[in-house]
């Protein structure tokens, strides 16, 4: 990334983070610490405890995801360090009444998904890992999670050609990649990633020597 694009990428940060757009979400927006990234993960939207850590996937979603991507050569601190993580929406929507968080509307989605579209431009990100189905459904079209978990796909977003590997959500009121099928398509997910030229390279870059 050249320091002009750099110097962009930080614009866009701070414009997020004074975005008032949705009343109905609660402030403040989550950006993350990663800068220059072949890799580009994206989440439904924060939870409660994120905007007050003041980062994403800081809470129970985020112990499992990273206890995932550990599976496979890279740690919690090197994922924040060099994989970019944005949002379907990026601040958290509330708690819904039945339970969980608060499912982000539609116009909501609509309203956050400019952001989203300037960072692949900015990024032209080689790997994609969209994580959880409404996170999944911004890229192709999903029914079941088992249709399009374990594999990987070839899309353009932004005019811009990647592969994605889509990820269950790692949330802690899910059960779906602890039961068959989707204990063994989350595996060929992780399989997947660990094997794309982008993972590799942050892989090799996380056991080089201090």
């Amino acid at each position: 990334m050249h320091y002009s694009e750099k110097n962009l990428l930080t614009q866009h940060k701070n414009a997020i983070k004074t975005c008032q757009q949705c009343p109905d979400m609660q402030k403040p927006p989550v950006t993350c610490s990663a800068e220059m990234a072949d890799i580009l993960l994206v989440g439904q939207a924060p939870g409660d405890k994120e905007p007050l850590m003041g980062r994403p996937f800081a809470w129970t979603a985020g112990k499992t995801l990273f206890k995932w991507f550990s599976t496979i050569g890279v740690e919690e601190t090197q994922c924040r360090e060099h994989v970019y993580m944005a949002a379907v929406c990026r601040c958290f929507p509330g708690k819904n009444p039945k339970g969980g968080d608060r499912v982000p509307s539609k116009q909501e989605i609509a309203n956050c998904s400019h952001w989203l579209e300037q960072e692949v431009r900015l990024l032209r990100p080689r790997l994609l890992l969209p994580v959880g189905k409404l996170a999944i459904q911004q890229f192709m079209p999903v029914k079941k999670l088992a249709d399009v978990i374990g594999q990987q796909h070839e899309i353009e977003y932004q005019a811009h050609p990647m592969q994605a590997i889509p990820l269950p959500h790692p949330s802690g009121l899910s059960t779906w990649f602890q039961m068959e099928p989707g204990k063994t398509l989350l595996q060929n997910a992780l399989h997947l990633i660990a094997e794309h030229p982008a993972w590799r390279n942050l892989s090799d870059m996380a056991h080089e020597p201090a």
